[in-house]
C-alpha cells in the first residue's frame, strides 16, 4: 500500500496528534477520519484482490497442463502477497516438475509450505491448555518422612488406599507372602464320589 503526499501530511498530523492530543483540532480530526477510511477501503479492495488471483490460480491449476505458463506466473504473485501453497499446489507441481520453472517452483513452495506447518504447530503447541497435574497428599505421619528425608509425594487416600508401613526392624514381604496364590476350591468329598 503507497501513500501520495496528500496522505503522508495526514498521518504526520495523526501521529503528532497521537503524541500531543491537545494540539488536535477539528479540521485535523476529520483528516484522519477520512485516512482512516481511504485504508479501510484499500484493505478490502486489497482482499476482493487476493480472492480473485486465489479462484484465477485455482482454475488455472484445473487446467493444467495446458495452462501451465499461466499458473506458475499466477503462483508466483499470488506467493509474493503471502499465499500459502496448499497440498493441491505441491501436487501439481510435483507433476510438472520436468519444467526448470515448475521445479524451481516446487521447491519454494515446499519450503513455505513447512514453515507454514511448522508456524500452526507451534501456535497451537502456544495455546493448548498444559495438561492437568494430579493432586497428591501425604498420607501418614509427616514427621517420620522429614526424618527420613522422604520427599516423595504419594497419591491421595481417595485414589489409592496408601499401603502399610513395615515396623522399623521388620522385613519387608514378598508379594508372594502378601497375595499367596488363588486356588481352586476343591469339592467335598460326597460330590466326588457322584461324580
Amino acid at each position: 500500500m503507497a501513500f501520495g503526499a496528500d496522505e503522508l501530511r495526514v498521518l504526520r498530523r495523526a501521529l503528532a496528534i497521537a503524541l500531543h492530543p491537545a494540539t488536535a483540532q477539528d479540521e485535523d480530526i476529520q483528516d484522519c477520519l477520512r485516512l482512516a477510511g481511504s485504508v479501510d477501503e484499500a484493505v478490502r479492495e486489497a482482499e476482493r484482490l487476493r480472492a480473485f488471483l486465489l479462484a484465477d490460480l485455482a482454475r488455472y491449476r484445473d487446467a493444467l497442463p495446458g495452462s501451465l505458463p499461466g499458473y506458475t506466473e499466477l503462483l508466483q504473485d499470488a506467493l509474493a502477497t503471502g499465499y500459502d501453497p496448499g497440498p493441491d499446489d505441491l501436487a501439481a507441481l510435483r507433476a510438472l516438475r520436468a519444467n526448470p520453472v515448475c521445479a524451481a517452483l516446487l521447491e519454494r513452495c515446499r519450503v513455505l509450505a513447512e514453515r507454514s506447518v511448522r508456524a500452526r504447530l507451534a501456535g497451537r503447541a502456544a495455546t493448548a491448555p498444559a495438561p492437568r497435574t494430579r493432586l497428591l497428599t501425604l498420607v501418614g505421619d509427616h514427621a517420620d518422612d522429614d526424618k527420613r528425608g522422604d520427599t516423595e509425594p504419594r497419591p491421595s487416600a481417595p485414589a489409592r488406599p496408601a499401603p502399610a508401613r513395615p515396623l522399623p526392624g521388620r522385613p519387608v514381604p514378598k508379594p508372594s507372602e502378601a497375595f499367596p496364590p488363588r486356588r481352586r476350591p476343591v469339592p467335598p468329598p460326597e460330590e466326588r464320589r457322584a461324580g
